[in-house]
């Protein structure tokens, strides 16, 4: 397997250490990225010379909105289906697990104010946090106490709670099924849960652990991928419960899993030694990327463009995806 160092193609400065970052996954706000540090959450909108040949420099960003937080570091960010500047009114919603344990809702019409709405009641901090992709009316989020919960977003109320046998690290929506979640456990198994019936439909097993990062493909529903031990794993749950492919992907342990969203075949991984960022290809063994940073947190595709975005030191790091 050919492993090429890499600098990254395009960087947005910021003012101290990125914590987390998410792209927008919907249509009417792709352009807009979420950054989280110590201090609060920036959003940015950005262009790139993928997409619009008459940018540039490669990149064009600008820097839309502060949310600040006195108290809390933003530890993850999802974003709410509602948010869109294209039509009136405008709004501007997204949510953030922070590290005092609390889920924070922040929304805006892009006037000088805007509105938090704090979600309180895990016990230990919450590692994933995920809207519902059709209407954003529904929040899900899972941690190390072991619950995943989904709550209300008008009201703040919890709507269900199920209880895991290990530490839930990743959520997410089924994007034509609204009452179905995948919750990933720290222990290498992987739930789907109904919110029919607030019962869980089935499970998969990793067969090692630590899980630290799943997420449900955009392509095809039916795939799941994982970073578990040292390895990704890729299931397909209309074939079978154990894995269908897995690959080495960082020596001393994975932290992120993400599938790309606008190509089925790419994903990246995170992890360590030398807080590596890797692409595979799952039609080949090669990689696309592969590259070592000094901090690097958090990891988001841009939903149109090969486009991957890590967190770094004063900035964020993005990388194109080339020779598909």
């Amino acid at each position: 397997m050919k492993e090429d160092s890499q600098e990254c193609t395009y960087t947005i400065p910021c003012e101290d250490t990125v914590q987390c970052v998410e792209f927008s996954p919907f249509e009417w706000s792709y352009q807009l990225l979420a950054v989280g540090t110590s201090s609060g959450v920036s959003v940015y909108s950005c262009r790139f010379q993928e997409e619009d040949a008459e940018v540039a420099n490669g990149i064009e960003f600008k820097r839309l909105r502060d949310f600040p937080s006195k108290s809390a570091t933003p530890l993850a960010i999802a974003w709410s289906p509602q948010t869109s500047l294209q039509v009136l009114p405008k709004l501007m919603s997204f949510a953030v697990a922070a590290d005092d344990r609390t889920l924070q809702i922040f929304a805006t019409d892009m006037n000088s104010t805007h509105s938090v709405k704090v979600l309180s009641g895990h016990s230990d901090y919450v590692n994933a946090l995920t809207f519902d992709p059709n209407e954003g009316v529904l929040l899900a989020s899972t941690g190390d106490d072991m619950t995943c919960r989904v709550w209300s977003v008008s009201d703040g109320t919890q709507e269900s709670i199920f209880q895991l046998t290990s530490p839930g690290m990743s959520v997410c929506w089924h994007a034509d099924e609204p009452f179905k979640l995948m919750v990933a456990q720290k222990d290498g198994t992987i739930r789907f849960l109904s919110l029919h019936n607030q019962q869980p439909i089935m499970s998969l097993s990793c067969g090692q652990s630590p899980l630290m990062s799943a997420d449900w493909s955009r392509h095809n529903n039916l795939l799941v991928g994982a970073v578990c031990g040292s390895e990704w794993l890729v299931f397909n749950v209309s074939v079978s419960s154990l894995p269908i492919e897995r690959r080495p992907a960082h020596n001393e342990g994975g932290k992120h899993f993400r599938w790309s969203r606008c190509h089925e075949s790419l994903l990246a991984t995170c992890g360590r030694p030398g807080r590596q960022l890797k692409v595979f290809n799952t039609r080949h063994q090669q990689l696309h990327v592969s590259t070592s940073l000094p901090i690097s947190y958090g990891l988001s595709w841009h939903l149109h463009l090969p486009l991957v975005a890590v967190g770094g030191d004063r900035a964020v790091h993005l990388w194109t995806v080339e020779s598909i």
